[in-house]
């Protein structure tokens, strides 16, 4: 992933190696689709001369959300489609996604230029309005629109958050840097100084450097996952802690993690701001590895909240931010459901009917032995249309048996991983908040 055509004597070197790895890492054979990457043209103001395509799925959800997917440098929007898997999660899921093209030699996004850093011109503008055109052409929802990409489009996914906070409300970055860090005065695309990490600012700078960008603006503020391997020498891993301080000072949090775990060998991962899969702050540092460090998608999105399928969704905890969840897939009747990190696994994917019931994995979720006290278990059972297996989902965020008029309830108050989920009687606390994706 190359970053600037023009780099410092021996930079040179490592560029090459960099994309290298990257090319393995991420170029993968593509799946025949129906639907195919498609160029929009005459899209809108567009100052940075950029080339706008989209990946509509043929099952494309109602209102469906909206992903940019910005490729690193020398990429190109077909390298995106061709290297990530969004297309094929997308056709899964119902969204769309947009992938930017650069057009200049470089082929790296300005993440430098003042007018692209105020949203006064660049590519951030342009990039704006092929989100406003798919607003109109498609349909999509406003507010479900997300930003993510690769090196120099991670970088432009932390100017798209940076300028325009109002519009999107994620981020994804692999191996970017913070807001503004990549700075010039010159006309440059290139800062050695940002690019090696010597840039170290206080959360608070790095947090008034997008809050100066949007005066008078007191909506939400994005949230921010962020990916980096401690070995990158194309864009050093202290931009890692970096984008940490940015983000988790924009979203009035400290930088001490409420979270840190291991989902798998060689990383660490810490959440900011709350413990749950969709916390304000999420950052991945991934033990030994260069700027080619692996992609995840599916993390990608479970982050954004777009793990369920066009036809069935999840069943997300307002007090945990975790999903409910079939243990292990098991389809044994009587198996107890529990709270899980939100993934793209059946087990989680829960699909409504017009009987009321919510079915997964062909089983039904119900009221264990038809039972009406505190503490019966929530579980699966094959489908009988029982009123045990009926539920009223509730606009208070309440979801209610229909044979007891219990509330599905995260038992003891709990948030972890792990948490066994029950029925007890209605109370409004947070643990009996779900929202059905």
């Amino acid at each position: 992933m190359s970053l600037v055509i023009r780099l410092r004597r021996g930079a040179a070197a490592v560029l090459a190696i960099a994309l290298a790895s990257v090319l393995m890492v991420f170029v993968a054979p593509q799946a025949a689709h129906a639907a195919e990457l498609t160029r929009v043209t005459n899209f809108g103001n567009n100052p940075g001369n950029l080339e706008m395509y989209v990946y509509v799925p043929d099952d494309v959800a109602p209102n469906p959300a909206i992903v940019v997917a910005s490729h690193y440098c020398t990429g190109s929007a077909q390298a995106m489609y061709d290297g990530t898997q969004f297309d094929e999660l997308a056709g899964q899921r119902g969204y769309i996604v947009i992938y930017p093209s650069v057009t200049r030699a470089s082929k790296c996004f300005d993440v430098a230029s003042q007018a692209s850093l105020s949203g006064t011109g660049g590519d951030s503008v342009s990039i704006k309005s092929m989100v406003d055109h798919a607003l109109a052409t498609y349909g999509a929802d406003p507010n479900r629109i997300f930003a993510t990409g690769i090196s120099s489009g991670s970088m432009m996914t932390n100017v798209l958050l940076g300028v325009y906070p109002e519009v999107f409300k994620a981020g994804s970055s692999y191996a970017g840097v913070p807001f503004t860090c990549f700075a010039t005065t010159n006309g440059s695309e290139w800062n050695s100084e940002c690019a090696t990490g010597q840039i170290n600012r206080t959360p608070q700078q790095w947090g008034d450097a997008v809050r100066n960008a949007n005066p008078g603006y007191n909506g939400p503020w994005p949230r921010m996952q962020i990916f980096h391997g401690t070995e990158d020498e194309a864009l050093f891993y202290p931009n890692f802690q970096e984008q940490i301080d940015q983000w988790t000072n924009v979203n009035g949090t400290d930088q001490t993690p409420e979270l840190t775990d291991q989902p798998q060998s060689g990383w660490t991962r810490t959440r900011y701001g709350s413990t749950g899969g969709q916390a304000p702050v999420e950052a991945v540092s991934m033990q030994g590895v260069d700027h080619g460090l692996p992609h995840q998608p599916l993390e990608t999105l479970r982050f954004f909240g777009l793990t369920g399928s066009a036809s069935g969704g999840q069943i997300v905890g307002a007090a945990s931010n975790r999903c409910v969840d079939v243990p292990g897939s098991s389809s044994t009747n009587g198996t107890q459901v529990q709270l899980w990190d939100c993934h793209t696994g059946s087990n989680q994917a829960f699909t409504r009917t017009s009987a009321g019931e919510l079915r997964v994995n062909g089983k039904c979720l119900e009221a264990a032995g038809w039972g009406t006290a505190n503490g019966t278990r929530a579980a699966i059972w094959d489908c009988t249309g029982g009123a045990n297996q009926r539920w009223n989902v509730n606009a208070n965020g309440t979801v209610t048996n229909v044979h007891n008029g219990l509330c599905l309830d995260a038992s003891g108050r709990g948030t972890a991983n792990g948490t066994q989920i029950i029925l007890w009687a209605c109370s409004g606390g947070t643990n009996q908040s779900w929202r059905l994706t």
